[in-house]
């Protein structure tokens, strides 16, 4: 029988792909930690982020569906560079047998964009709606933890890149402000 955590899950806060995440993953799991089983608790400490770090002998549907997705966006990528690169693509292929033409035009448009992180938030979308699909159903059990704790994890990604970005330009322009100081002709000219 499942379990359910209506008050913890209740007290979540929606997530929405593109914001500031709420909190960090570790908080998260804190403030899972006495709210939940500790079966549960190890699961969502755990979770697998590719099909190689998941024990098969931990077996949860919604992880299994999740890294089907994941694994079958990966492939069809593969294929795509592979293709593009006139290279055999079997070496690097996972074994995976879901079939879906969202999958395959969600990794062309990513592969397709002119900028890489364009095309990274093209993926993260798709991962995003994915994670939706599957929460169909799941209101307060802990499939919708798993469900939360994915899209946490998407969230504090984009939030490592946009710091990353910001430390990168503060940086650049920190570097142009000495420059300008010390050669100012230079820096107007230039």
């Amino acid at each position: 029988m499942p379990k359910f955590y209506t008050y913890l899950i209740s007290s979540l806060p929606v997530l929405i792909f593109g914001m500031k995440p709420p909190f960090s993953f570790e908080r998260f799991l804190e403030n899972c930690r006495n709210l939940i089983s500790e079966e549960d608790f190890l699961l969502l400490s755990n979770l697998p982020v590719t099909t190689d770090e998941y024990g098969k002998s931990v077996s949860h549907p919604t992880i299994e569906r999740w890294l089907a997705f994941d694994t079958t966006l990966r492939n069809e990528l593969v294929k795509i560079r592979a293709h593009s690169r006139k290279t055999d693509e079997a070496k690097y292929l996972r074994d995976e047998n879901l079939i879906d033409m969202a999958i395959t035009n969600a990794a062309i448009s990513g592969h397709r964009s002119a900028s890489i992180l364009e095309g990274e938030k093209i993926l993260d979308e798709a991962r995003w709606q994915a994670l939706d699909d599957l929460g169909i159903g799941h209101y307060f059990d802990m499939d919708s933890l798993i469900l939360y704790a994915y899209k946490l994890k998407i969230l504090e990604r984009w939030e490592t890149i946009h710091t990353q970005d910001k430390e990168r330009l503060t940086i650049v322009y920190t570097q142009w402000t000495v420059d300008k100081k010390s050669h100012p002709q230079e820096a107007t000219t230039g």
